[in-house]
């Protein structure tokens, strides 16, 4: 019975284990992160701009990551603007990268995103990549976040 014991004990560990290494480490991905320009607000006829900042933080306490790229769509899938050129850039450890696009651009509408392309040359924390959108309009606010998710 001991033995018995033992090795679910080791086959749990290992499971465990192999589970957390893979879900905190990566080299390379894609992220999908949605981005409202607008959204609904009233009987729906009517659309509510948002300003939004997109921010790509690297959480990794020891290693860089390199953005291979930025890309904005709007809500039909259209590619709206490139944020890099092919040389991308470097976010040192804890750097955070922001992009800010004005509350009166509503290109992206109702259903906008960016993809963000991301690399790195050892295995790294995922950065955590999220966009923040923010709307006023006399007394009256609105804001929330969205986070990306890895697509492939």
């Amino acid at each position: 019975m001991r033995k018995i014991h033992e090795l679910l004990l080791s086959v749990i560990f290992v499971v465990v284990f192999d589970a957390g290494a893979s879900a905190a480490s990566q080299r390379v991905n894609t992220f999908y992160v949605p981005a409202y320009s607008s959204i609904f607000h009233s009987d729906l006829k009517w659309n509510f701009n948002l300003s939004i900042t997109l921010s790509i933080h690297n959480i990794d306490l020891k290693n860089k990551i390199r953005i291979i790229s930025i890309d904005y769509y709007d809500k039909k899938g259209k590619l709206i603007h490139r944020y890099l050129d092919k040389a991308g850039m470097t976010l040192l450890p804890l750097e955070t990268h922001n992009i800010g696009i004005k509350e009166t651009d509503n290109r992206g509408g109702i259903g906008g995103n960016f993809i963000v392309r991301w690399n790195s040359d050892k295995n790294v924390n995922t950065p955590v990549i999220e966009s923040i959108m923010i709307g006023t309009r006399g007394s009256q606010g609105i804001s929330f976040v969205s986070r990306g998710v890895a697509v492939n």
